[in-house]
């Protein structure tokens, strides 16, 4: 992706340099860096909700979704694993721009139990059987609408971070448990 930038003369860049660049403005590549962004979330619920598919915003973009402060690279989806859901995912993610391979569609309307998606329009993992949770339908009882989003409970996001036991969710974990006590006595639970 181009951007433009000011350019300007490092101090420590000889004259010679000048003359061949002048101080102005320029292009620079950079690179794509994914973060979840409110949109993606709200272009997930209009097309998943057009198609019908049941899902629970999980993980960290869960929590933010929840009021959590912190950032994300990708939106966590815990998804239905019944092959009705599973099927209405294919057109769904389709028509969100993820160019999915055959082998992708096939994995998804068979549950796969997760699945990254790198190539869209954001960056996306269908959980169909997260660490800590037996079931989506318990997942569903225990969820939280939060402005029209389908949210796990605070409670499931960190089961599963818990028994996924991994560095990054330790790391995270003692943040996500003070913001749970606050989710309590703010009455938000």
């Amino acid at each position: 992706m181009a951007n433009t930038a000011p350019l300007t003369r490092w101090s420590s860049t000889g004259n010679g340099a000048a003359r061949i660049y002048l101080i102005g403005w320029g292009t620079v590549e950079t690179e794509r860096v994914a973060t979840f962004e409110y949109q993606n979330a709200e272009d997930i619920r209009r097309v998943l909700q057009r198609h019908g598919a049941k899902y629970l915003f999980f993980g960290k973009s869960g929590a933010i979704l929840l009021g959590y402060s912190d950032t994300t690279q990708d939106v966590d989806l815990f998804v239905a694993k019944d092959p009705e859901n599973c099927s209405k995912l294919v057109p769904a993610l389709l028509e969100l721009d993820f160019p999915l391979t055959e082998q992708q569609q096939q994995e998804i309307r068979r549950g796969k139990d997760f699945i990254q998606l790198r190539n869209g329009p954001f960056d996306l993992d269908l959980i169909f059987a997260p660490d800590g949770i037996e079931r989506f339908e318990d997942a569903w009882e225990r969820h939280v609408d939060r402005d029209g989003f389908p949210v796990a409970s605070i409670d499931d996001i960190i089961q599963s971070k818990q028994a996924a036991n991994r560095q990054r969710d330790k790391e995270s974990l003692p943040r996500l448990l003070r913001f749970r006590e606050w989710l309590k006595s703010e009455g938000k639970r």
